[in-house]
């Protein structure tokens, strides 16, 4: 389970280590940084399947995405005696992103090409480390990267090449391998390539999850929610059925979810309390498919290392986030779970499930501070240790 998130100059956070337990509740009001959280999160999650330079581009670049303010907030500035101004840098340019376990932890640091070039706006990375135990050492360092140049502890506490020079838009969680000498960064790879992120669940009329398709045991739904019935299906059959059919209960009381088979193609069969006949998924609304997409995301018997939610309650109804908060919570039983959100009702329906089953739940509330972003009430003193590898 990863114990803390760190991210220093990514759009708003221009500084900020956050604290995580079991289920992870990111709120606060809208520009407050939720987002950027979410997505810096993302781009660790591409470092491990060599996307995060690419997936930087998308988002206009490095110099896109750098935290746009000044390096210094001056306390003059702060009491509102003197306007915000620019100051003049005294450290490389450099975008950081690090996570720590119990176990393990990891930092990638990007910054500016050295050389131009068709490709001249591309970032490079710097530094990147990997650690043993939840705190940054030197002594405990176990693969450490520099530029090109790959270094491994040896079993006698010093070093040895790593015996390949990486591209330097290449991740070495992506492209370095070698399971005798360097295990733990294999075993961390995957560990992030089993995170699983949830955002863009398709409900329009046009949704991939309304249309029939050819059905495959789906133990794992996919980004778009396109195999639901199948995903649904391969719960009944081999996994949390029970729970299925309370999730669908507690939703829509007296209700049922079957899947129908026509040769071989699935479909959604809801069966609602005072109809005469069932419906299809493209009659479903809004909600009630994205809620279905929820149940078959959540209750997946092929559960993830982190799971990733961004505003899950979007289209749903009141009346249905307390149902949808008893999901997250049993999904926590096997998993971890970061949730984004700003929906306070569906926070209280979360804080009241935790509380009657026991649940770590932690409030993580983003507010803005001179255009940085900052966790509500956190001091100096309340962040985890970090320390970032440097240059």
């Amino acid at each position: 389970m990863l114990t803390t998130l760190a991210v220093e100059s990514y759009r708003s956070l221009r500084r900020v280590v956050v604290p995580l337990g079991r289920v992870n509740v990111v709120t606060g009001a809208n520009g407050s940084g939720k987002s950027s959280l979410y997505r810096a999160l993302r781009l660790l999650a591409d470092a491990s399947r060599n996307g995060a330079v690419a997936a930087l581009a998308r988002e206009g670049g490095l110099q896109s995405t750098l935290w746009a303010g000044p390096d210094v907030l001056g306390k003059a500035v702060r009491r509102g005696e003197y306007p915000v101004q620019g100051t003049v840098g005294t450290g490389p340019v450099s975008l950081r992103m690090g996570f720590a376990s119990e176990d393990y932890g990891y930092a990638v640091d990007f910054g500016m090409p050295t050389m131009g070039g068709p490709f001249g706006q591309d970032p490079e990375i710097k530094r990147e480390a990997l650690w043993a135990g939840p705190f940054f050492r030197p002594a405990s360092l176990l693969v450490d990267r520099r530029n090109s140049a790959v270094r491994i502890r040896d079993e006698d506490g010093g070093w040895i090449d790593g015996g390949y020079q990486l591209q330097s838009f290449d991740s070495m969680l992506s492209e370095y391998a070698d399971p005798h000498r360097a295990p733990e960064l294999m075993a961390v790879r995957e560990r992030i390539r089993s995170w699983r992120f949830y955002d863009h669940l398709r409900t329009d009329a046009d949704a991939p999850a309304r249309r029939s398709r050819i059905g495959t045991r789906t133990p794992v739904l996919d980004a778009e929610g396109a195999d639901l019935a199948a995903a649904l299906e391969t719960i009944n059959q081999i996994g949390a059925r029970d729970a299925l059919n309370q999730a669908i209960d507690q939703a829509f009381p007296g209700s049922s979810v079957a899947i129908g088979n026509r040769s071989g193609r699935f479909e959604i069969v809801f069966r609602q309390h005072g109809l005469l006949r069932p419906l299809a998924a493209a009659e479903l609304s809004d909600g009630t498919l994205r809620y279905l997409l929820w149940v078959a995301a959540l209750l997946t018997p092929r559960p993830p290392e982190l799971l990733v939610l961004n505003e899950p309650e979007t289209s749903l109804h009141p009346d249905l986030l307390p149902a949808l908060a008893n999901l997250v919570n049993t999904a926590a039983k096997e998993t971890q779970v970061i949730l984004v959100t700003h929906s306070r009702p569906f926070l209280a329906a979360l804080q009241a499930g935790a509380d009657e089953t026991g649940q770590d739940l932690r409030t993580i509330e983003l507010v803005k501070d001179f255009g940085q972003t900052a966790i509500a009430g956190q001091g100096l003193l309340d962040e985890p240790p970090w320390k970032w590898p440097t240059r």
